[in-house]
């Protein structure tokens, strides 16, 4: 497919006004395809030649101004309109379009529980013209109304209020003026939950089969959407600014969610089926926070082209988690934000692929998508949150309610953000923007104390080149509970200094970016680390620990400590821990990167063994029922590193756990998928539990577990599953990727490894981007810690061609492939 570049999107911009698309969708015609009709209303300002885009399965007829154009003129996804006059024009298209199963464009499910059927639009960046016929680029802008023909008993949502006018079809209230990539259509036979707040039609909506787990929260998320819509309110002083706000839990989405106006769409994974922690009640409440934020930063103001993409990720993350803490019972969010969304962005910004959160070089569409990764939306939010650290929360409200005021549905760059934030302060946030957002790489800090007559002076060693605004923190021995630290004090210090900062007495802990306001790696000084070791548990803060676990991962990952101490330290401390975001994300690294990647295989089965006792630990803690979600985080765990299958066979067999949790259908899978991988299930078992959970969940646990089994016919199998054939939906290809590769069967898929290379660059060419980004994500042998894969993959790079999005995943793969070989040779 052709790619759109930022030169012919200026060139046309310059010469279109769009003013209003007629779009008509019949989804009655079958189950591969369904027709669509636009009709373009827009004015020429000069004579020239230019194109719209559409991808059809057939191009049925095209008119402009009434005169009939030549289909055969269809070049790939490229129309080309020649000679246009200057002044108004209609353009007419009518088409039929294939439905997709990769999470593109109009994708189509067939619910396993019931039958029932179910479409959705995702229209990101270039999608749009799998649906119907645009000028798709977001700086042309129009108002868009839209009609869609359903089948009998079903239910179709889209931007504007909908109506059913009779005949299976139903009717859109026209938009505002918005950008083509954020149409959305949403029709099936939705089981809804209505209300209205403030005068403005709230639903929320999911697939009929899970009615029963949405109603029982559906209490808590329109709780959390009418917080946040008020909090917003509070904050900005444009007002929403569409015309109802609707919710859609869709099935096989391949993001979190889509800030559609009016409609957005979350991933259903967020209707919780089975138990669930509070932070994961948490993570769906931050990301429908993030998703409200973008109707004013996205939707009302969209970026003019893909290179501030960032503005719209990184301002909605930020703003989700802040608002999130300002407005519900979610109070600590931000200790999840460092201790899981903060590592995503350092990882990446340390990567070859890095970029600036603000990038000036987006040539075209295919370089913008590779952009949306842990920069884009993790430093960049860190960025903000250090920009209102410095320039205080009032300012910055200010700026962006300036920003909003001057290009409301329109667009916007960031030389505009930076005008508005400017118009503010005194400050010099140009020069800001130069340091943070034009910039690559994670700074360091390391702290140096000097002491003179016994009073301690603090220098912060800077290997980087932003300036910071960080909380240092003080921590001494507390003398009336020993073991425990408490905060003496809290400094603000600015990064360069102009001098040391006097501190007093050395402390037993002294830690740099104390309460994490800053985007920079910290390292401790000898006695710091000493009492990390002996004390990170009894730090009284979340976020303090939160910043203290961090600064252990990176140096795990830049060698400076040893895996195995990492895992001693998680020993040592995490039984004590209360915070369940950090329990999480603390056991999600020793188990996925230390012990699968870290450590040398011959270490392998003590890290395995260290984590499983610590995660015995915890579930004998929590045995009282107090805390059901440390629980459940332990048991999870326990399960995913279990080297030998007696326990949780035994688990299984008995329906639960001793003392609880009772195993519910993600418990059963995940314990399933363990005993495959260990050789301790088979097929007629999987086969039983699937007729079990015949669900769309519980077909991906199948093709999960039956990919894992140790068993030369399985891996063929699914191997074929993924590579041979295009049935694997974009769930099911991925379900399936997540159990091939095991590092306990590394000979049995040792010749796969190079396989890999060559059948990925195949299936990504065929496929698209969206399968490529999973095969790359999640069928890359990433257990294959050696040189050879190394060896094979730089190979593939070289003279194998992948298209970006799989060449982008390789890149980052291999450069983490070459990082596990450092740590496990240092």
């Amino acid at each position: 497919m052709s790619v759109l570049t930022r030169d012919e999107a200026q060139t046309r911009a310059q010469l279109l006004d769009v003013h209003r698309y007629t779009i008509e969708l019949d989804l009655t015609t079958g189950d591969e395809t369904f027709e669509s009709q636009t009709v373009i209303r827009f004015t020429a300002r000069t004579g020239a030649d230019t194109f719209v885009e559409l991808r059809p399965a057939e191009l049925r007829s095209v008119t402009l101004d009434g005169e009939p154009l030549d289909p055969g003129t269809l070049d790939d996804n490229r129309l080309p309109l020649k000679s246009l006059t200057a002044g108004d024009h209609e353009l007419r298209i009518r088409a039929s379009m294939r439905y997709s199963r990769t999470g593109e464009g109009m994708h189509r499910f067939t619910d396993p529980s019931d039958g029932e059927t179910y479409v959705y639009t995702q229209l990101f960046m270039e999608d749009v013209q799998r649906v119907f016929a645009a000028f798709d680029q977001p700086d042309l802008k129009a108002v868009f109304e839209l009609s869609v023909t359903a089948p009998e008993g079903w239910t179709v949502l889209s931007n504007g209020i909908t109506e059913h006018v009779g005949d299976g079809r139903w009717q859109a209230a026209p938009t505002p003026l918005i950008s083509t990539y954020l149409v959305a259509v949403a029709a099936g036979p939705w089981h809804s939950v209505r209300t209205e707040h403030r005068g403005l039609p709230f639903g929320i909506h999911c697939r009929r089969s899970l009615a029963p787990h949405l109603d029982a929260d559906a209490d808590e998320i329109l709780e959390i959407t009418r917080q946040c819509y008020d909090r917003y309110h509070e904050k900005f002083e444009e007002p929403y600014p569409f015309d109802s706000y609707d919710q859609a839990f869709v099935p096989e989405f391949n993001a979190g969610a889509m800030e559609n106006p009016g409609l957005v769409t979350f991933r259903d994974e967020f209707v919780y089926r089975s138990a669930v922690t509070d932070t994961e009640r948490q993570t769906r409440a931050m990301v429908i926070a993030h998703e409200m934020a973008h109707m004013w930063f996205g939707d009302l103001v969209t970026l003019r082209w893909w290179d501030d993409i960032w503005l719209n990720e990184s301002f909605a993350e930020y703003m989700g988690y802040q608002t999130l803490t300002e407005a519900t019972r979610f109070t600590d969010t931000w200790v999840d934000f460092g201790v899981v969304r903060k590592a995503w962005g350092y990882d990446a910004d340390q990567r070859p692929s890095t970029h600036p959160v603000a990038p000036e070089n987006v040539e075209d569409t295919a370089s913008a998508l590779l952009n949306f990764d842990g920069i884009s939306y993790a430093k960049g939010a860190s960025a903000l949150r250090q920009l209102v650290t410095w320039l205080g929360e009032k300012d910055f409200l200010a700026g962006i309610n300036t920003h909003f005021a001057r290009h409301r549905f329109a667009n916007a760059t960031l030389a505009d953000f930076i005008d508005s934030l400017a118009s503010a302060t005194e400050r010099d946030v140009h020069a800001w923007a130069d340091a943070w957002l034009r910039t690559t790489g994670v700074d360091t800090l390391t702290p140096t104390l000097t002491t003179d007559a016994g009073t301690c002076a603090l220098t912060v060693e800077h290997h980087g080149s932003r300036p910071h605004r960080i909380a240092v923190g003080l921590y001494d021995q507390d003398l009336t509970d020993e073991g425990r630290l408490t905060l003496r004090e809290r400094l603000d210090v600015d990064v360069p200094q102009s001098a040391p900062q006097p501190i007093g007495k050395r402390p037993a802990l002294l830690l740099l970016n104390d309460g994490d306001l800053t985007y920079a790696k910290v390292r401790f000084d000898t006695t710091s680390s000493e009492a990390v070791r002996t004390a990170l548990s009894r730090l009284p803060d979340p976020l303090t620990r939160a910043v203290v676990w961090n600064a252990l991962r990176d140096a795990v990952r830049d060698g400076e400590l040893a895996p195995t101490a990492y895992l001693e330290t998680a020993r040592t401390h995490l039984p004590h821990e209360t915070d369940l975001a950090l329990v999480q994300g603390v056991l999600a690294f020793a188990s996925t990167q230390v012990a699968d990647r870290y450590v040398t295989p011959a270490q392998r089965p003590a890290a395995l063994a260290t984590l499983s006792s610590l995660c015995r630990d915890l579930i004998r803690r929590t045995e009282d029922g107090d805390h059901p979600g440390l629980r459940l985080i332990a048991v999870r765990h326990f399960i995913d590193v279990a080297a030998h299958p007696d326990t949780i066979a035994a688990w299984l067999a008995e329906g639960t756990v001793p003392g609880g949790p009772e195993l519910d259908p993600d418990l059963r899978w995940r314990v399933l998928a363990r005993l495959a991988v260990l050789g301790a299930t088979d097929e007629t078992t999987i086969a039983a539990e699937l007729r079990n959970d015949p669900s769309a969940t519980g077909r991906e646990g199948a093709a999960r577990c039956r990919a894992a089994l140790p068993d030369p016919e399985a891996k063929r199998t699914a191997w074929a599953a993924m590579f041979d054939t295009d049935d694997l939906s974009n769930y099911l290809f991925t379900a399936t990727a997540q159990g091939f590769w095991q590092p306990e069967q590394a000979d049995l898929v040792r010749d796969y490894v190079p396989r890999f290379y060559q059948d990925a660059v195949t299936l990504a060419a065929r496929r698209g981007p969206a399968i490529a980004e999973a095969a790359g994500r999640w069928a890359f042998p990433a257990h294959a810690v050696d040189t050879e894969n190394l060896t094979l993959g730089e190979t593939c790079l070289t003279e194998a061609d992948p298209i970006p999005a799989l060449r982008r995943k390789l890149v980052d793969q291999l450069d983490d492939l070459r990082r596990a070989l450092r740590v496990q040779e240092a």
